[in-house]
Parts: C-alpha cells; sequence; structure tokens
C-alpha cells in the first residue's frame, strides 16, 4: 500500500473497484488542523472526473498501467485484433473497451492500448486521422461560396459533415476525438 506522498499526476488509483487516474493534485497544510491532499481524479474507463481530498498520510491503492504501442489488425465477430509492435503477441479487445475509436480505425494504423494486469482499458487513437469519403451527394454548382455542409460517409462507415464542394473519393483529415471534419488532403 502506498500513502498520499506517492500521489503524482498521472499515477492511477483503484478506488472502489474502479480506475481512476489523477489529473491534478495539490498538498495542502493549513496554519490550523492537520495536512491532506486535494486531487482531481478523471475515470480510466468512463472518463467521468471527480475531485477528492485525503488525509495526508492515507493509505491509497497505486495500480500499475502499461500503454503500449499496438498495430489494428482487423475486426473479428469476437471483437477487434491489435497486436503488440514489440513482441508481436495478438490481443482481441471488446467493443466496449474500443468505443468510439472504431469509427476511425483503419487496418494496420498505430494505436496505443492501455493494459492493467494484462487487460485492455482503452484505445487511444493519433488526434486525427486520414480517411477516405466513400459516399457523398454530389455538389450543385454555386454551392462553392456558401458555408454550408453535407453529410458524407467514410471507409470506416461512419458519417462525418464536410463541406459542400467535397466529392466521393476525396481524402480528408478528420479530428478522432469529436469527429469533425479538418481539411482535405491532397496525396
Amino acid at each position: 500500500m502506498a500513502s498520499t506522498a506517492d500521489i503524482k499526476n498521472g499515477v492511477v488509483l483503484s478506488i472502489d473497484g474502479q480506475l481512476w487516474s489523477v489529473i491534478e493534485f495539490q498538498h495542502v497544510k493549513p496554519g490550523k488542523g492537520g495536512a491532506f491532499v486535494r486531487t482531481k481524479l478523471k475515470n480510466v474507463v468512463t472518463g467521468k472526473v471527480v475531485d477528492r481530498t485525503y488525509n495526508a498520510g492515507a493509505k491509497i491503492e497505486i495500480e500499475n498501467v502499461d500503454r503500449r504501442d499496438f498495430t489494428y489488425l482487423y475486426a473479428d465477430g469476437d471483437g477487434f485484433v491489435f497486436m503488440d509492435t514489440a513482441d508481436y503477441d495478438q490481443i482481441t479487445v471488446t467493443d466496449t473497451v474500443v468505443g468510439d475509436a472504431k469509427n476511425f480505425m483503419l487496418e494496420n494504423q498505430a494505436v496505443t492500448v492501455a493494459l492493467n494486469n494484462g487487460n485492455p482499458l482503452y484505445v487511444e487513437l493519433p488526434a486525427s486521422v486520414v480517411l477516405e469519403i466513400t459516399y457523398t451527394e454530389p455538389g450543385l454548382q454555386g454551392d462553392r461560396s456558401t458555408g454550408g455542409t453535407k453529410p458524407a460517409t467514410v471507409e470506416t462507415g461512419y458519417e462525418i459533415q464536410v463541406p459542400l464542394f467535397l466529392e466521393t473519393g476525396t481524402k480528408v483529415k478528420v479530428d478522432t476525438r469529436t469527429g469533425d471534419y479538418l481539411g482535405r488532403v491532397n496525396d
């Protein structure tokens, strides 16, 4: 068991069976009373952020989270298969753990998978990816000057909003956190 003196930014704590990452911490020693540690914690799985205060010297449980580079191989009936780039071991990650990242993953794409005791916690993608538009309505003459958007389906099957002048077959840069169109990519 560790104590509150071991709390640092990025450390993962186990609280009531859930994993929480320390975003911020502050050691406070008021003039009157005992010292305490004020923390801001983010749930590793759900992303929920909470504030929590500990008395100085209180026992806490620190978990080991290993973030490793993987390559996305393919999706099968059980989930998504990734290969560790260091030792070429393959793991299958369930659909719930992958979450919205599946909307932006292409085969042979580099990703980061966070593991705790060999169990995948989440999949982290680069900030943006380049995807090809597989279907969108054709733009009409005269639509080029307006700031309007239209739906477009990219090669992963995800639908994004793009400017009216883009056509099927165009490669676009997409933000993996929000799903927003960032720009056209010229080959």
